[in-house]
């Protein structure tokens, strides 16, 4: 399918209140064809999805160790978390103790899955990500790993003012320009 027309079923499927606002851009290089062009979205004719732009407002993680750093990276822990910790420390470990533990192996897991997301949007082919969205159910889009495969489903106008709301929490622990499209699809929701 060429990029065009791409464009335009990817276009059809935005949201009313963001028509216009979110946009699909690609460049390509017509006398270097063994140079892929570079697909990008974005938002208030701003550039948002770039993991090279240092002028972005998201933050691009390079380490586990910013992560873990990140004030705004809130990880919540359950009791059978706790339980898991308890059981391979053998009790030995005050309580207070325990929470940080489960807490940290919890933002390592997340450090860790969050990177490889990372990773994989940087050798992503948007045109193919576009087209598994295409045939997919909204559903696998938002429950997916992929970052590109939940902004897509996020800015679509199948997803209702209900699920926006009911999904809140699990946006809490998405990559940060998840977060950001989120954020942008539910300041729409009343208009």
């Amino acid at each position: 399918m060429s990029w065009s027309k791409l464009k335009q079923q990817m276009e059809s499927f935005l949201s009313p209140a963001l028509y216009g606002r979110v946009e699909y851009r690609a460049t390509s290089y017509r006398y270097l064809p063994d140079k892929a062009g570079v697909c990008y979205i974005s938002v208030d004719k701003k550039n948002v999805l770039n993991m090279n732009d240092k002028t972005s407002l998201i933050k691009w993680y390079e380490t586990e160790l910013e992560i873990k750093n990140d004030s705004n990276i809130q990880i919540p822990i359950n009791n059978e978390e706790i339980e898991a910790v308890r059981k391979d420390t053998t009790g030995n470990v005050p309580e207070d103790r325990l929470i940080v533990i489960a807490r940290n192996r919890k933002m390592s897991e997340y450090a860790k899955d969050l990177l490889s997301a990372q990773v994989s949007l940087s050798k992503s082919n948007f045109i193919v990500v576009a087209n598994k969205f295409l045939s997919t159910s909204i559903e696998e889009s938002i429950e997916s790993d992929d970052i590109l495969l939940n902004i897509l489903a996020l800015v679509d106008r199948r997803v209702g003012k209900k699920r926006m709301i009911n999904m809140g929490e699990k946006m809490r622990l998405k990559h940060p320009i998840v977060q950001y499209f989120y954020e942008l699809r539910l300041s729409t929701l009343g208009k």
